[in-house]
This record gives C-alpha cells, structure tokens and sequence, in this order.
C-alpha cells in the first residue's frame, strides 16, 4: 500500500473516532441494526476529510 493511502486510513481512522466520539454528531443508539448506516456515512465522511487534508497539506508544501 501506498504511504499515501496509509496515510488517509490513519487520519481518516482518528477522525472517525472524533466523530463518533462526539454525541451532537452521533448519537447513541440501542439498536446496533440503525446505527450500521450512520456509521458508514461518517467513515466515508471522514474519509473524504483525510484525504481533503491531505490535498492541502501537499498544496502548501508545493508553493513554499
């Protein structure tokens, strides 16, 4: 695997855990059956974050 595809699985992976974390944006659910979708929207959530940082991240660094 690429270091950059490592690198968006580890960002994407702490900002998912940020998310799911948090209670204004995930809120607990008994049911595990309905908390299967909100999940996987925050992982593709998280990361299309990771790589949009990443894209900056490298952005910044080309014009210094």
């Amino acid at each position: 695997m690429s270091e950059k595809n490592e690198q968006t699985k580890q960002i994407a992976a702490q900002i998912l855990a940020g998310l799911l974390s948090n209670p204004h944006i995930y809120a607990s659910m008994s049911d595990e059956g309905a908390q299967a979708p909100q999940v996987q929207e925050l992982m593709g959530v998280a990361i299309e974050m990771a790589e949009h940082l990443i894209a900056k991240v490298e952005e910044k660094v080309a014009t210094e």
